[in-house]
Order: structure tokens, then C-alpha cells, then sequence
């Protein structure tokens, strides 16, 4: 065979090769497992999805594919009381076999072959699961220890056990650097919080430990790896800093989300989640200012053309949606709007000469415009000395406008406020103002700054107390 032909056949061998180790390959079997489907599942966020199912045949299941997985931790998941274990999927070693007694404790009893990250965190889960009967015995036992001296006895214990165990994942971590394994161990260990001893004051000192711990939360955790991606822990470790860690004032919020999608952009689909899940959290958000959260992402993200798996159509809406709430974020100076009063005066909503201005949007055929008024109409009556106006815009049009008139007839104290409309939409208020339902409610002060918006009737006087509070607390101390 001359050396030509013995060089093709090799370029065959391994080009046949190749393509046999492409795409995953699980073989799994439990023993004593009685159905006849096992599945294959993953994480994302908060919950768990399926992607592959295989019959069991002589007491084994595969799954495969002709693609690879995304990497990440998967459950192999059996009906139907849907007990499951969890193995690791690297991006790279996607061809084993696993073998388990079906029951409980089947998670302990994974035996792998041809995975070295599956071996490695059983090795760990088996070392964890041995650590925590005696922990929870200790800790038993410094509850019902009345004794002093025994009691710290046993607290020095738990202590060194769990030095113990803390020792064991950092050479863990170590010692397998670059696995997948040592990777998620990582991930799940807590940052390492200097003391301040340095700072005398305590609420100084517990300021830095926050300070410091919300800069460095993700230093464990590879946001840039793709494989965080799909795990049970990702979501909970980003809810956790943005729920607790990050003031919950929109502009805090949005620098954290910066912060967190700027050190995902190495993974594109892991940037892609959660760049759409943000943008979908704060465009439902019912907290009040939290849209200058969405609007922030739009502007940021979406308007640069970040987001580049957005449809055109799609795309235009949200650009179309964020630019009806920029002017209406808090903080922002109201946009004006001319109405007329029942007598067919023009009157501008900037007009209004008063230190607060609530701007009230209702309709007579609302239900809950005719539950809540009796609330503001107590409102008023409270506050109207107290420098407030209520500038109350009934959103009937032209054929429907007398509907207006007779509900403020028929009701009390709503005489009292500026009653306005405007039946042929000239001011585009709806549109301006984003009126797709009733009521709606602003607060603004006396240069027509949005402080509040869009609370409910019953929240109005708590809120507007609250505002008068802050103002006189901040006039004081500029020594007004």
C-alpha cells in the first residue's frame, strides 16, 4: 500500500472519528427503576426545562443528539414522582455513562464513566453529605446545652468543622482549577468580608461591609462563562443582589444591572436571557418609578443596538414604548397640557398656581374611579389647606362630556377642585400621558416635577404626607 493511500485512509479514520464524538451522548441506568421514559432536563432562572427524552430499553436509557448541549447542570429526571439527580455537562465532554440504584438516595450512589467533572462532584457531594450529619448533630447540641462551658465546647466544634469544610473547597477549587466541577463549587462559596476592625463606629463599619461585599459578590461567580447560564444558582445569586444588596432606587438599580450584563457580554446567550428577562421585570413592575428602570435598559441596550436578535417590528415598539415614558419618569418636569373647565375656560395644567398640583385622570363609567373618589374627595378636604390642588381631568370625549358634569353633580366635594376636559383630544393627553386606564394619579410640586404617580386613590394621602415630610426635613436642613 504506498504511503499516499495510507495517509487518505488516516484522513478518514480520524475524520470518521470526529464526527462520531460530535453531539452529546448520556447512557443512563438505574436499577430498579420500573417505568418506561427517563428525561432529560435543565436550569433556567427559576425553573427547570426539558430537552431530551428516551425510552428505557434492557434497563437503560440513552439520550443524544447530533448537536452538543449548551453546558451547564442538567437533572436526568424519572416519572412519575419526578425524582431526579443532577450531573454536569461541559461544553466539551458530552459522551458517558452513569450508573445508580433508583430510590432517594440515588444522588449519592452515581457511579460515572468517561466524565471527569461528573467524578469530581460526586467527590465533592459525597464529602459534603458526610460533613453534614455531625454538623447538624453539633448544632443540635448547642441548642439543648444549658451548660455554658459544654456549649462552647461544642460551638468550637461546629466551628472547626466547618474550617473543615471550607479548607476542602478552597483545595478543591485549587486543585482542579478550569473543570466545570471546581468552577460551580466556586461559585456557591461566599466572598471573604474584611472585618473594619480600623472603623470605630458601627454603622460606619456595617456600611463598608455592605460596601464592600455588593462590589465584590460576583467574584466567584463567572458571569462571562456560559455554562452559569443553565444552573440553579445563577438566578438566585442575581435576584439576591439586586433585591438585597442594591438600594431600590431606579438609578442604583440600573447601575447594578450595568454591572451584571457588562460582565456577561462574553457570553452572548447568557446576555441575551437576561438582558430580555431585565427589560421584561421592570416593564411589569407595579412599584412606582421603577419604569425609568426599563427606560434605562431601552436607552442603553436596545436604542445601540445591543439587542441584536430583536425583530425590526418588535424592536420599534419598545423604542416606541420608552419614549412615551421618558417624560414621564419621576423627576421629570410634567408635560403641559390645555384643558377646559365645565364653563368652556381654557386652563393649562402649568397654570395651576399651588405648592402641589395632584393630576387626577378618571371617567365617570370607571369602577374604580367611582370606588376611589370618595378617597380623594377626602384628600382634598385634608390637604387643600395644606397647599394642595387637585387638577381632575374626566377623559369622556365630545358625545359623552355631560356624563362628566352630572357625576361631579351628583357627588360631593368634587366641586371643590379644578374640573377639566378636553372632548375633542386637542391636547393628546392620552397619548401624552399614556392613558390606558382609569385612574390614573400624578403628584407634582410647584414647578410641575413628577414626585409620584400612578398609586391608587386609598395610597394618595399616605403618599402626599410622605412627600410634605421629606420636603420639610430637607428644607430644615438647608436651613430654610
Amino acid at each position: 500500500m504506498s504511503r499516499f493511500l495510507r495517509a487518505a485512509l488516516l484522513l478518514c479514520f480520524f475524520a470518521s472519528t470526529a464526527m462520531a464524538q460530535k453531539g452529546y451522548h448520556i447512557q443512563v441506568e438505574a436499577e430498579g427503576f420500573q417505568g418506561d421514559t427517563v428525561y432529560l432536563g435543565y436550569y433556567l432562572y427559576d425553573k427547570e426545562y426539558l430537552v431530551d427524552t428516551a425510552v428505557v430499553q434492557n434497563g437503560k436509557v440513552l439520550f443524544e443528539g447530533d448537536e452538543p448541549l449548551p453546558a451547564g447542570m442538567y437533572l436526568v429526571v424519572f416519572p412519575p414522582q419526578f425524582q431526579f439527580f443532577q450531573l454536569l455537562l461541559p461544553e466539551k465532554d458530552q459522551r458517558f455513562s452513569v450508573k445508580t440504584h433508583f430510590g432517594e438516595d440515588m444522588a449519592y450512589d452515581l457511579k460515572f464513566e468517561g466524565s471527569k467533572d461528573n467524578e469530581l462532584f460526586m467527590e465533592y457531594v459525597l464529602f459534603l453529605r458526610d460533613q453534614r450529619e455531625p454538623a447538624q448533630k453539633l448544632q443540635q447540641a448547642i441548642q439543648a446545652e444549658e451548660n455554658e462551658k459544654k456549649r462552647k465546647k461544642l460551638e468550637e466544634e461546629l466551628e472547626a468543622l466547618n474550617k473543615k469544610v471550607s479548607q476542602y473547597q478552597t483545595d478543591f477549587i485549587k486543585k482542579h482549577h478550569g473543570t466545570l466541577a471546581a468552577t460551580f463549587v466556586k461559585a456557591n462559596m461566599p466572598v471573604d468580608i474584611p472585618d473594619f476592625a480600623d472603623i470605630k463606629e458601627d454603622e460606619e463599619r456595617q456600611i463598608a461591609r455592605w460596601q464592600y461585599t455588593k462590589q465584590h459578590y460576583f467574584d466567584n461567580i463567572e458571569l462571562e462563562n456560559p455554562a452559569m447560564l443553565r444552573t440553579p444558582f445563577l438566578h438566585r445569586h442575581i435576584r439576591y443582589y439586586l433585591d438585597k444588596l442594591t438600594v431600590q432606587h431606579p438609578d442604583s438599580i440600573s447601575a447594578s444591572l450595568d454591572f451584571i450584563l457588562q460582565r456577561m457580554k462574553p457570553a452572548p446567550e447568557t446576555f441575551k436571557h437576561y438582558l430580555v428577562r431585565f427589560l421584561n421585570d421592570y416593564a411589569a413592575s407595579k412599584i412606582v418609578g421603577f419604569d425609568a428602570v426599563y427606560v434605562h435598559l431601552v436607552d442603553n441596550y436596545y436604542a445601540k443596538g445591543l439587542a441584536t436578535w430583536t425583530d425590526e417590528e418588535q424592536l420599534q415598539k419598545i423604542l416606541e414604548n420608552a419614549d412615551i415614558l421618558r417624560p414621564l419618569l419621576i423627576g421629570k418636569i410634567a408635560p403641559d397640557i390645555k384643558m377646559e373647565t365645565r364653563e368652556g375656560r381654557q386652563i393649562a395644567l402649568h397654570e395651576v398656581d399651588a405648592p402641589y398640583t395632584v393630576l387626577f385622570f378618571w371617567d365617570p363609567d370607571c369602577g374604580h374611579c367611582k370606588k376611589g373618589m370618595p378617597d380623594v374627595i377626602d384628600f382634598y378636604k385634608k390637604f387643600k389647606d395644606r397647599g394642595v390642588e387637585v387638577f381632575a381631568v374626566c377623559t369622556k370625549f365630545y358625545n359623552e362630556k355631560d356624563k362628566c358634569w352630572q357625576f361631579i353633580d351628583e357627588r360631593e366635594g368634587m366641586e371643590l377642585w379644578v374640573n377639566v376636559m378636553d372632548p375633542y383630544h386637542r391636547s393628546r393627553y392620552k397619548t401624552i400621558y399614556d392613558i390606558r386606564s382609569t385612574p390614573q394619579i400624578y403628584i407634582l410640586d410647584k414647578n410641575k416635577k413628577i414626585l409620584s404617580k400612578r398609586i391608587g386613590t386609598d395610597q394618595l394621602a399616605e403618599v402626599m404626607e410622605m412627600i410634605m415630610k421629606r420636603d420639610e426635613e430637607r428644607a430644615a436642613a438647608a436651613g430654610e
